[in-house]
């Protein structure tokens, strides 16, 4: 009789277990804004890992340029590198909203990365340069597949040269689609 409850019990704890709610999902994007594709795969019921390529608007950063003046720009290609762990989709579900395609609130540790300058009213001390760190962000499905991504945080940025220091605030629009 003890094995047939211990059978029962290892039954219900399976097919409880096989039910969950699973929350994020892989989703391919193609955005606009800073022109590029970008793949977001889960890692867990709460979590995402996405990779973004593309050519893109950037500023200057203090220690790494010199020169130019009034509204600093580069455009380059980069290469955005972050892991998402999402807090809110059981109040978003509990308040019938959506959480398609990882429509949540996120914390997350961001790496990024630009290459070659293709035009800029400023020099860079060089070719590439790097700037990783924490973010607090939204991203929302919006319709069948507009998609919307709104990013800060602080971070730390470094060069080839090894110039480096912090930088108080980083912020990342993405306008685009989901595919």
């Amino acid at each position: 009789m003890k094995n047939k409850i211990t059978l029962l019990l290892l039954f219900v704890g399976l097919m409880s277990f096989s039910q969950q709610i699973k929350f994020t999902e892989k989703v391919w994007r193609v955005n606009f804004l800073n022109p590029g594709v970008e793949l977001e795969v889960p890692t867990s019921n709460y979590s995402t890992f996405s990779v973004g390529l593309g050519v893109g608007y950037g500023g200057s950063y203090p220690k790494t340029s010199s020169g130019g003046s009034g509204f600093l720009y580069s455009i380059n290609p980069f290469l955005d590198v972050q892991h998402k762990w999402f807090y809110n989709f059981e109040k978003r579900k509990e308040k019938k909203r959506a959480t398609d395609n990882n429509s949540g609130n996120f914390i997350s540790a961001r790496l990024f990365t630009r290459g070659n300058t293709i035009t800029s009213n400023f020099n860079r001390t060089s070719n590439f340069d790097f700037a990783v760190g924490p973010t607090w962000g939204i991203q929302r499905k919006y319709g069948k597949n507009f998609h919307l991504l709104f990013d800060v945080g602080p971070i730390y940025y470094f060069d080839t040269k090894g110039n480096h220091n912090f930088f108080p605030i980083m912020v990342q629009l993405n306008l685009g689609f989901d595919l």
